[in-house]
């Protein structure tokens, strides 16, 4: 029965890698060759846990070199903060144990703390230093004069598996983050001129929520990869920033997109060109072979259309309304002007780098999102756990309980942040379970009888092999990571292997308790609620636009389109296996953004000399409502008239005045009307 419970899951952890790629196979070759070496040099250096430099080699692995480096430059960082505070606090507290593991409970939990309010890979290196403080100092525990000779152990161990991976990373075949985040991008933009072929003529309904489900995601991963192309390469520094506004822009394409797609008016007349227009160019461009080699032509023709969208439509143009058709031609500009900026975002990746400009950017009166509700919950947990386990040891005396005290450690700080921390510690505590039987049967059978690095190789390689494969593969990534970290755990390669059993049988136990109480804790002690995390970043997004409409200071708009995505992004990840409900809380995100402009170009126009000054009191009037929505509304409450005003404002202001600006303040107020109707819940402060 656990032969075949067994199969079972290494059948399932296996799923989807039986065509892997050339890039995969590289990959697994690459990281396996890298760990051998790494080990076989911890053996020269005759380091004592000589399976530390490997394991590190398989923790910091990553198909892209730039997230190798990122991974492996903030464990270096993470484990010299946790070696230099274990020496620190063993100092102080080393002659009363009681005092020392709360001590370190609680720096655990300050590390947590720090890792939840941070982001990959930074997060990573703050929960490390929490937890490596664990690792080093209950094996010391009760002989502090060793505590230093530990620490710089671990250190070289763990130097010398980081230096080998990015090596092998950079010399062997590299896939660079830059390069990857061109592909990707390059596949993003044909994905979005394919779906906004299909909103622009009436496509499938199922088929245009899959391309948009698929576009937030990839720009969620684009938006991961451009930070580790900063650390892969210093020239990319200069263009991250671009990075970031372009995919900011991809996702304002997509929203203007979904709006004409919703709000379509087929008989316009004064769209209709205009439609067509774009519906021509984008499906030419998703039709059409190596269409992004040269964008130029692209560009000049999305700069046509766009100053086409934006003159004023004749009188006699759907005079029933005329507001309505302005507001559609404005969305359509924005459209084709969010993908001109793409296009020349992708442009500038491919470009030579460009000395940075030094002009001086207007400060946005904004702030960026953290999460201290949830960071100190993390910490609370992480710190609790902990304790509590290691009370458990230092009561009951049990040996082998330390290593159980460990991996509580490790499990509630390092997945404390997850959006599902239950989903991939259980997801961890598999993979672990797997690399029990091969570990025992490779460390405690083959190798005691047959000693010597090159059996060694011979019975791991065919292990380890399809375990990395199983790491190139995102839906495998989490079990075949944590085999391969356990394996190499419980086999603890030396040069000289013994067969023992009992230890081996006791120190594995305690890490599957390990795994198994942290996974408790996560389920009992202050239960995550991803929603809760995810509705906290929503009520900033809605302070921010009522701060847009109340504050004195206007930011400049690629200021607050670059901290509005920021917020997106960090939505994303929240959301991502939310289903409908979660798409639809993403779709208000970025059409909170659209909002977010068109209170910019109505500040904008309030402060135009040219305004009258009955106008620029009734935007004013306007937007202090529209604030008082954002931040009081409740889910339930009664409408406000926020929205009814605005759609009558803009018909008073399109009957008095047939004026360019006043009509584009009138579609403005249109547009926001619009996006509130569409996301009602987005838009209104949740109960809870």
């Amino acid at each position: 029965m656990i032969w075949a419970r067994l199969k079972s899951y290494f059948e399932t952890s296996l799923a989807g890698l039986t065509q892997p790629t050339r890039s995969d196979w590289i990959f697994a070759l690459r990281t396996v060759s890298a760990g051998l070496i790494a080990l076989l040099a911890a053996y020269a250096l005759k380091l004592d846990h000589p399976q530390w430099a490997m394991m590190t080699v398989f923790i910091v692995a990553q198909p892209v070199a730039g997230m190798v480096l990122a991974k492996g430059f903030y464990r270096l960082l993470g484990t010299l903060a946790g070696g230099l505070a274990t020496i620190g606090i063993t100092s102080v507290f080393g002659t009363n144990p009681w005092l020392l593991v709360t001590a370190l409970s609680v720096w655990i939990g300050l590390c947590t703390l720090v890792s939840s309010l941070l982001r990959n890979p930074e997060a990573y290196g703050a929960a490390l230093a929490g937890y490596t403080a664990m690792i080093i100092g209950l094996p010391a525990f009760g002989q502090p004069h060793v505590i230093v000779d530990l620490a710089v152990a671990r250190c070289a161990e763990i130097v010398l598996g980081i230096v080998c991976a990015g090596l092998t990373s950079r010399l062997i075949l590299p896939k660079l983050a830059a390069d990857a985040i061109i592909s990707r991008l390059k596949r993003s933009i044909l994905d979005l001129a394919t779906y906004a072929g299909g909103a622009f003529s009436g496509g499938d309904p199922a088929r245009l929520a899959g391309l948009h489900g698929k576009l937030i995601t990839d720009a969620q991963m684009l938006a991961e990869m451009r930070t580790y192309a900063r650390l892969e390469a210093p020239s990319f520094a200069t263009r991250a920033h671009p990075v970031r506004l372009t995919i900011g822009q991809l996702l304002s394409a997509l929203s203007a997109a979904r709006a004409l797609h919703s709000h379509a008016a087929p008989k316009n007349a004064a769209l209709i060109p205009v439609r067509s227009e774009l519906q021509s160019l984008v499906s030419e461009l998703a039709a059409t072979h190596e269409a992004l080699e040269d964008t130029s032509p692209w560009v000049t023709r999305l700069d046509a259309i766009a100053g086409k969208a934006r003159q004023m439509p004749d009188a006699s143009t759907d005079q029933d309304d005329r507001v309505g058709t302005i507001t559609r031609l404005t969305i359509a500009a924005d459209f084709a002007e969010a993908f001109k900026q793409v296009l020349r975002g992708l442009d500038a990746l491919r470009a030579p780098v460009t000395r940075p400009s030094r002009s001086n950017r207007q400060l946005p009166a904004l702030v960026v999102h953290r999460d201290y509700p949830g960071a100190s919950r993390n910490a609370i947990r992480a710190a609790l756990a902990t304790l509590a386990v290691a009370a458990f040891w230092l009561t009951t005396k049990w040996s082998d309980t330390a290593g159980t005290v460990i991996l509580v450690a490790v499990v509630s700080s390092l997945f404390a942040a997850r959006p599902d921390p239950v989903r991939v510690s259980w997801g961890f505590f598999k993979g672990t379970l797997l690399a029990l039987p091969f570990a025992f049967l490779v460390g405690q059978v083959a190798l005691p009888a047959l000693p010597g690095f090159g059996w060694f190789t011979l019975f791991v390689v065919p292990i380890l092999v399809p375990t990395a494969l199983g790491m190139a593969n995102p839906r495998t990534v989490g079990v075949a990571t944590a085999f391969a970290i356990n394996f190499l755990a419980f086999l603890s390669p030396h040069q000289a292997m013994t067969y023992a059993p009992g230890p081996f049988f006791a120190g594995s136990a305690s890490v599957l308790v390990g795994i198994l109480l942290a996974i408790g804790v996560f389920i009992v002690v202050l239960p995550v609620d991803p929603w809760r995390a995810a509705n906290r970043i929503v009520r900033a997004m809605r302070e921010d636009l009522a701060r847009l409409c109340l504050h004195e200071r206007v930011p400049r708009r690629s200021a607050f389109e670059s901290l509005a995505y920021d917020r997106i992004n960090q939505l994303m990840p929240l959301l991502q296996n939310a289903g409908r409900k979660g798409d639809a809380i993403l779709g208000g995100g970025v059409a909170a953004v659209t909002v977010g402009l068109e209170i910019l170009r109505l500040r904008a126009a309030q402060q135009r000399p040219s305004t009258p000054t009955d106008t620029a009191l009734s935007i004013a009037n306007f937007l202090r409502g529209l604030a008082r929505e954002l931040l009081f509304r409740a889910t339930g409450d009664p409408q406000t008239a926020t929205v009814t005003v605005a759609r009558q404002y803009a018909a008073s202001l399109s009957e008095r005045s047939g004026g360019a600006d006043m009509l584009q303040i009138a579609a403005s107020l249109r547009i926001i009307a619009a996006a509130i109707e569409d996301f009602p819940d987005f838009f209104t402060r949740d109960r809870g």
